[in-house]
């Protein structure tokens, strides 16, 4: 039992073995979850894949009064409105024009990305073997595969349709089929009795594919499918058998596209390709003893993500009000992160450049843009690369450089690296703590060990084509790239309370330093 949610603290009740009546151990951490915590594990089980997630961002901008615009449409843009358009459907920038907004003034902007490591279908996705039916897949990213292994899975992503209640025009849709279809079974220890003392080590090529189901049962569901269709059309055994032999070998098991078609409410000859992630079907929690923790897949990046998005929500005393704004509040969520971030819907791409740019010639009052506007923006813009941080292993202590330790309930970490894995300067460091010192939130640092090679963000990438000033940041969490991570509900909190002073704040303390040019 625990007590009541509206006490300040939590207890935990326990029996000892010689009483039945449970004592109570007071505990330091509040038993009230943050309610941030509790809307992105929300956030988090609506968003099962970068398409999902861009969807679910779309949503609540639009319930918040922001206004889709289209790229490839003319943008009249004004001081107090907002906006956000999308790319790829899986990537999105969203924005809020202060009031007080002046041509060249800066953009305080926060990046984030939408992918996370997974299994991908193949474009020839069906293979038979064994007496099982498989699904062949790529792995996208750098994720701990061996997680990956007698999970509960589904598959999730966008389709390509030709809906013939739409006359086959070309529609893009999104799926995700909540109940288990597909599973990757281990070997068991009686036929690799090694595994234990030589460790886990499957070919993701030939070990990786997921079940979908037995040979001669995912046939038997296609043959009652294509009588069925033979009976509605009126075909002969002649012709059915006629139609069995020029028909190709298809790409994709039909029970696969079956189960697709279902959920889609469509034919499945009306799906004509698609862009399909492996997704775990456990929900995302509250876990832990004290219920600090959450426990999901994809907290990197969408835990960022969220916190980007909600304090462009409510930035500006709460509700998002832009009456004393002078700059432009933006976030910017990207695909492709995982992989290198160069793509179209990437940070290596022109999406934020071309947000900037036209931004700040649309909000010009129609005249010509003065001479260096863009170049003026940037220079007076800052940016904060948001990607998750590691936080302390208790198991893996090593691994941590000892004065660059983040804990959990501790701040959101500040990212360093001498050669330039992170954009962080000293400059940039300090105005991204002194917003969270405005608020009384704490920070902290990390440096990787040198004997260990440095991971990289979004940030060098978007700093260098930019001309921004930068800072890498992020919340600690365990587990990153598992199909199962963990973070602390408390950061979650302190994260969209940094970003929400940050874009309360940071106009007021940039202005109160020296340039650094």
């Amino acid at each position: 039992s625990s007590s009541s949610s509206s006490s300040s603290s939590s207890s935990v009740a326990t029996r000892s073995a010689s009483s039945a009546r449970p004592r109570i151990m007071a505990s330091s951490v509040p038993s009230e979850i943050p309610a941030i915590a509790t809307e992105l594990v929300d956030y988090l089980n609506a968003s099962w894949t970068s398409f999902h997630a861009t969807s679910e961002s779309s949503r609540m901008l639009a319930a918040a009064g922001f206004e889709r615009l289209s790229e490839k449409e003319s943008w009249d843009l004004k001081p107090g409105g907002k906006y956000f358009f999308t790319r790829n459907m899986s990537s999105i920038v969203a924005f809020a024009v202060g009031e007080k907004y002046a041509p060249g003034n800066g953009f305080n902007i926060i990046g984030a990305h939408t992918d996370s490591p997974c299994p991908k279908l193949k474009p020839v996705s069906a293979i038979k073997k064994g007496g099982f039916l498989s699904v062949g897949v790529q792995t996208y990213g750098g994720g701990l595969w061996h997680t990956w292994f007698d999970r509960d899975l589904s598959v999730g992503g966008k389709v390509l349709l030709r809906r013939a209640s739409a006359k086959g025009r070309l529609s893009h849709e999104l799926v995700r089929v909540d109940r288990p279809i597909i599973r990757i079974p281990t070997l068991a220890i009686h036929l690799d009795r090694n595994v234990n003392t030589e460790g886990f080590k499957p070919n993701t090529e030939t070990q990786f594919a997921p079940v979908l189901a037995t040979a001669i049962r995912g046939e038997l569901e296609q043959e009652t499918a294509v009588a069925k269709d033979a009976a509605a059309d009126g075909d002969d055994d002649a012709k059915l058998k006629k139609k069995k032999k020029k028909k190709k070998k298809p790409a994709h098991h039909p029970l696969l596209l079956a189960v697709l078609a279902e959920e889609l409410n469509c034919d499945p000859d009306e799906i004509v390709d698609f862009e399909l992630e492996v997704c775990d079907t456990q929900p995302s929690v509250i876990g832990g003893a004290a219920r600090e923790f959450i426990y999901s897949g994809r907290l990197d990046n969408l835990a960022s993500s969220f916190c980007a998005l909600k304090a462009l929500l409510h930035a500006g005393g709460g509700d998002g009000d832009l009456e004393n704004e002078t700059g432009v509040r933006m976030i910017a969520l990207f695909d492709n992160e995982e992989v290198g971030s160069d793509s179209t819907a990437g940070a290596g791409g022109t999406m934020v450049a071309d947000a900037v740019n036209r931004t700040a010639r649309a909000l010009c009052g129609g005249a010509d843009a003065a001479e260096g506007l863009v170049e003026r923006t940037l220079r007076r813009s800052f940016l904060v690369s948001a990607d998750m941080a590691h936080a302390l292993h208790p198991n893996y202590m090593d691994k941590h450089e000892s004065n660059h330790s983040p804990k959990m309930h501790a701040g959101v970490v500040v990212k360093h690296n001498a050669n330039q894995r992170y954009a962080t300067t000293a400059t940039t460091a300090t105005l991204f703590r002194e917003c969270a010192a405005k608020e009384g939130i704490p920070t902290q640092d990390f440096v990787v060990r040198n004997d260990m090679g440095c991971g990289s963000t979004i940030g060098p990438i978007l700093s260098t084509n930019l001309g921004v000033r930068t800072v890498d940041v992020g919340v600690p969490q365990l587990s990153m790239h598992s199909v199962r991570e963990m973070c602390g509900t408390e950061d979650i909190d302190v994260c969209f309370r940094h970003f929400r002073a940050f874009f309360d704040h940071f106009a007021e303390i940039d202005a109160n330093a020296d340039d650094g040019d």
